[in-house]
C-alpha cells in the first residue's frame, strides 16, 4: 500500500461500499463478504466498533458461510506456509509464531495434527497464532480434537475474531 493515504476511521466512514470492502477485505481471510456486509453500519466511532459490526455480520451468517470462511484459512505450518505462498497477512502471522522455522520433527507433528483435525472436522485448525507460540498451538490442536463439530466451529469463529481484530488494529489509524 505504499503511496496510499493511511486508513483512518474518517476515511473508511466516507468510503462507498466497494472502496470500503477493497480497503478492508484483508481482515477476514479471502472472505470480503464479511466486510462488505458491515459497511451499512457506518459511521464507526472506533476500530473496536468497526470490528464489532463485522463480528455481528459473521455471527449472523449461515453455518455454510461460516464454514466457507473457516475453509478459506490455510493450514498452520503447511508446505504452502513454509514456501510463503499464503496471503501476506497469513505469512506474517505464521512467521510471528515461528511456524516458518520448524524442525523436521515439529513439522511432522504439525502435519500429523493438521491431518487428524481435517479428517475429524473437514476444515483447517484455526487459532490466532499471534497470541500463541509453537508449543501452545500444538497443545490446542491436540485438545481441540476432542471437541464436537459445533463447538469447534464456534471456537474457529472466535479465533477468526481475534485474528481479524489484530489485523484491523494494525491497519486502521484513528
Amino acid at each position: 500500500m505504499s503511496g496510499a493515504p493511511p486508513l483512518t476511521l474518517a476515511r473508511l466512514n466516507s468510503m462507498n461500499q466497494i472502496g470500503f470492502t477493497t480497503a478492508l477485505g484483508f481482515a477476514f481471510e479471502l472472505s470480503p463478504w464479511v466486510v462488505e456486509r458491515a459497511w451499512s453500519e457506518r459511521p464507526f466511532a472506533s476500530v473496536e466498533a468497526l470490528h464489532e459490526a463485522m463480528m455481528a455480520v459473521l455471527n449472523a451468517a449461515t453455518t455454510a458461510d461460516k464454514l466457507a470462511l473457516i475453509r478459506a484459512h490455510p493450514e498452520l505450518a503447511s508446505k504452502a506456509a513454509i514456501a510463503k505462498q499464503l496471503t501476506a497477512e497469513s505469512n506474517a502471522e505464521q512467521a510471528s509464531a515461528g511456524l516458518d522455522r520448524l524442525t523436521p520433527e515439529e513439522f511432522a507433528r504439525f502435519h500429523d495434527l493438521n491431518a487428524a483435525y481435517r479428517e475429524r472436522f473437514g476444515f483447517p485448525f484455526i487459532i490466532c497464532v499471534r497470541l500463541n507460540d509453537k508449543a501452545s498451538i500444538l497443545a490446542a490442536m491436540r485438545a481441540r480434537l476432542s471437541n464436537d463439530e459445533a463447538a469447534e466451529i464456534a471456537e474457529a469463529i472466535t479465533q477468526i475474531g481475534l485474528i481479524s481484530k489484530l489485523r484491523l488494529l494494525d491497519a486502521v489509524k484513528i
